[in-house]
């Protein structure tokens, strides 16, 4: 029996039993409206308790937006929404100066990234420009405009969505900016079974609001505990290096040209932190890390023209890497 093997057979040193009761309730609330889409919701949750953002992409219609919205509003906090269109300009996100007329001095009206949750609805529908107004934010948890500096509330977390690259009036984010983002998670189309319980759930709820059967569980300064809490989860050394091998392999894969960076180790390391937070336990397994991998990885990943021509996602690839490293027993 190894170390590893011996360690899991513990019970937990850190009382997480607060965290764990409070991600269930805003899961069971999220699922008083959203059917089928348990991986999108967790996570959506893994991202939010690593302190990471989200990509979420995925055709219209699959519940990408209102997923979202809801975890959102499961939380006691100040949430903001903001329509990406090809017009938005940096400051309709950002904020920007304005004179005051009556003091003649320029003031700063903050704009709607200024909040603890915000969601950006189709973000490749905005031009560069608009993009790179996100950097910042998204890296550093602040925003500069003339000069100043203004710090973000904590915690401060972006879920974005958007529609397939092929689709007409979008643009591919640049490799930097999704680098910015934690995860991103594809949504796919339900199932049949989950297909008809969407339906006969529309049905039975007639002309009532479904958004207004999810309330608000958790408060933001419980999030910002709970996101502390998760930098003590114990992760044993075996995995430490298990993460290691595999970013290593996705820089010599003959499939991929170009392969994931030190962030992205440290990515996969926390949101593995997290996945297990959520499953109530203080350490992380192998299976915490493959859970995430491909959420972690899938965007920071290129595959190679012919690879891209024979049909191979980066999904498919990152799968093969797993399975080629030894799983710490």
């Amino acid at each position: 029996m190894s170390d590893f093997d011996k360690y899991i057979s513990f019970e937990n040193r850190i009382d997480l039993s607060v965290l764990y009761e409070k991600m269930a309730q805003v899961k069971s609330e999220v699922k008083k409206v959203i059917v089928g889409q348990d991986q999108l919701i967790d996570m959506l949750l893994i991202s939010i308790l690593a302190s990471g953002h989200s990509l979420i992409e995925g055709l219209p219609g699959v519940a990408k937006t209102l997923s979202a919205k809801l975890i959102a509003k499961t939380i006691s906090s100040d949430f903001k929404r903001i329509q990406f269109t090809p017009d938005l300009m940096p400051s309709d996100v950002t904020g920007s100066s304005i004179l005051d007329l009556k003091s003649n001095e320029f003031e700063f009206r903050r704009g709607p990234i200024f909040a603890n949750i915000v969601l950006i609805d189709e973000i490749n529908r905005a031009p560069a420009k608009t993009q790179a107004a996100l950097f910042e934010s998204m890296a550093e948890h602040q925003v500069s405009v003339d000069g100043n500096t203004y710090i973000l509330p904590i915690p401060f977390i972006v879920f974005a969505t958007q529609n397939p690259i092929e689709h007409e009036g979008t643009y591919r984010l640049p490799e930097a900016q999704l680098d910015r983002f934690l995860f991103k998670i594809n949504v796919h189309y339900p199932e049949l079974e989950q297909e008809l319980e969407i339906l006969k759930e529309h049905h039975a709820q007639k002309a009532s609001n479904k958004e207004d059967q999810v309330n608000p569980v958790v408060a933001a300064e419980e999030i910002f505990s709970f996101q502390r809490l998760i930098k003590s989860i114990f992760v044993h050394e075996e995995l430490l290096n298990y993460i290691a091998q595999v970013i290593i392999k996705t820089r010599t894969n003959p499939s991929l040209t170009l392969g994931a960076s030190p962030r992205a180790s440290i990515a996969l390391l926390e949101s593995a932190k997290a996945s297990a937070a959520l499953s109530g336990r203080d350490f992380v397994t192998p299976e915490d890390i493959r859970r995430v991998a491909s959420a972690v990885l899938g965007h920071r990943v290129m595959l190679t023209p012919e690879r891209e021509m024979e049909g191979f996602t980066t999904a498919y690839v990152i799968d093969q890497i797993i399975n080629t490293v030894e799983i710490p027993r």
